[in-house]
């Protein structure tokens, strides 16, 4: 079980997230949504353990993660945001390094990584710097390396970022069959009908406050809404999204 428990952190005086508490429990998925800027990313560095909560606790198993980092991290996989990698580096070059970091066994990660290329379609690129990939395709390595170890507990962030429409229903399979064998799963993305596809439970941050958190099904429910995207519209977006849209298509032609 992961535990949050009123985690807030603050940045000299600004207070980037104010009071989050949820447990997530093997086979859930839990979505965090909000817009820039409402505490998603610092969010996700404290349940990773990159950074520490100014107050409050996250928990893995009953154990506060800072009081067994190591441990945890080694049960934990991690898709950040942006897929820095070195660029220098083949995809199983890349994957080897990872993997040796996990202390798989040789014979079991090469297999894994033969395995993750083929099925992410990177097999004919497996001796070109990943400096020569695609956003997308770094992704997919980012994927692979995140689930080399079979971890306990995954944390993706924006993980379609970059990926075409065949990869992203991939990854949706990918989340489920993910959740389907147990594992905790925090899913942060802008991308609400992926969200709404994988997650069962959904957190939606805004100005570093919880205002929302449910099933999806609830949420829609709550608030007489037909889909998240109508309720994320609700909750979290300060302007009215259409008249600025259409705003900025005629700034062109008014000024």
């Amino acid at each position: 079980m992961l535990t949050v428990q009123h985690l807030r952190k603050s940045y000299g005086g600004v207070q980037a997230l104010k009071d989050l508490s949820f447990s997530a429990a093997p086979g859930q998925t839990i979505g965090l949504l909000g817009p820039n800027g409402s505490g998603k990313s610092t969010t996700i560095n404290m349940l990773t353990g990159l950074i520490r909560p100014t107050a409050g606790t996250v928990s893995w198993r009953g154990i506060d993660i800072h009081a067994q980092l190591s441990g945890y991290q080694a049960t934990l996989g991690y898709v950040p945001e942006e897929p820095r990698l070195y660029a220098y580096l083949t995809a199983p070059e890349y994957l080897r390094l990872v993997g040796g970091l996990r202390d798989i066994d040789d014979g079991v990660l090469e297999r894994r990584i033969d395995r993750y290329l083929e099925l992410f379609g990177l097999d004919s690129d497996r001796y070109a710097p990943l400096s020569s990939f695609s956003k997308g395709m770094r992704q997919k390595v980012l994927i692979s390396a995140a689930l080399l170890h079979d971890p306990a507990v995954v944390v993706f962030d924006e993980p379609c970022s970059g990926l075409d429409v065949a990869s992203t229903l991939m990854l949706r399979s990918v989340v489920r069959a993910l959740a389907e064998a147990g594992k905790v799963i925090v899913y942060s993305s802008h991308v609400l009908d992926m969200v709404e596809k994988v997650c069962s439970d959904v957190i939606i941050l805004h100005h570093g406050t919880v205002v929302a958190q449910d099933s999806v099904s609830r949420l829609r429910e709550l608030a007489q809404a037909a889909s998240l995207e109508a309720v994320f519209a609700q909750l979290a977006v300060d302007d009215n999204v259409e008249a600025t849209g259409r705003a900025i298509a005629a700034v062109g032609t008014s000024c």
